[in-house]
């Protein structure tokens, strides 16, 4: 699991980009990709940019639910069951999908 807080990294960027500690110690950059909802919970999509210093070219994205406390701080947590995580996956392909449609148009 991801350490609990989101810290963006660079504020003035066109994309919004956060590093997360991982449970192995190592820090992982990502751009994230989009916020979304599946019934009450929100979910963040994260796109991993770099791994321990280095980039990523493969195809991760890691998908978190995602909470903001009375005071906006952003934090995550991890997916809890297969089925949940069903649900989240089937969501977030529908949304790749609408955006590779939008961009056709």
């Amino acid at each position: 699991m991801a350490d609990n807080e989101v810290f963006p990294v660079d504020e003035n960027d066109d994309d919004v980009v956060v590093t997360i500690n991982m449970d192995d110690g190592s820090e992982v950059t990502c751009e994230i990709l989009t916020i979304f909802d599946v019934g009450e919970q929100d979910y963040i999509a994260l796109l991993p940019l770099q791994e321990n210093g280095k980039n990523v070219t493969d195809d991760t994205v890691y998908i978190y639910r995602y909470f903001e406390d009375e005071n906006g701080t952003p934090s995550l947590d991890n997916i809890q069951s297969d089925e949940e995580y069903e649900a989240v996956e089937e969501r977030f392909d529908e949304l790749l999908d609408e955006a590779q449609f939008d961009e056709m148009d």
